[in-house]
């Protein structure tokens, strides 16, 4: 039955395992869905890290090399995305162990998207992160072109 409720009614299913959890019936409970679950919420943590680093990542790159189209709107999304990942790390403190291979993953992609955004040439961009986790994290970091 359990089975076929996570098919058929996510919600429904959620609600009735974490009733069983609760009243200690481990018997009764999905434990196959429920391990599949709680491992998806896992990576859905490290998806959400890597996501606000390739936006910080991407607006330091245009604030750096696009030096004349500064303006309010990218400071704005670069303090957002720093209160942001601060939040995130607290929420979520084993993900530290995952900075160096996730700002790796965000800035090929903030790399590419500058490329796109900027229209400038790709080699304009350095291969690697230029800055550290602390650096980019840094309020009264602002990269000179």
């Amino acid at each position: 039955m359990s089975a076929n409720l996570y098919d058929q009614d996510f919600y429904a299913w959620a609600n009735q395992q974490a009733a069983l959890l609760r009243a200690g019936k481990l018997t009764q409970a999905d434990i196959e869905h429920i391990a599949e679950e709680i491992e998806s919420m896992g990576k859905t943590e490290k998806r959400e890290l890597i996501s606000r680093l390739t936006v910080l990542l991407l607006h330091l790159l245009k604030w750096q090399y696009q030096p004349v189209r500064r303006g309010a709107s990218w400071e704005v999304t670069i303090g957002t995305q720093r209160r942001a990942l601060t939040r995130h790390l607290a929420d979520n403190p084993s993900l530290k162990s995952k900075l160096n291979e996730a700002i790796d993953d965000a800035y090929t992609d903030a790399r590419a998207e500058a490329y796109a955004e900027t229209g400038m040439p790709k080699a304009t961009f350095p291969m690697a992160c230029p800055w550290s986790f602390e650096r980019i994290m840094d309020d009264g970091f602002w990269p000179e072109a």
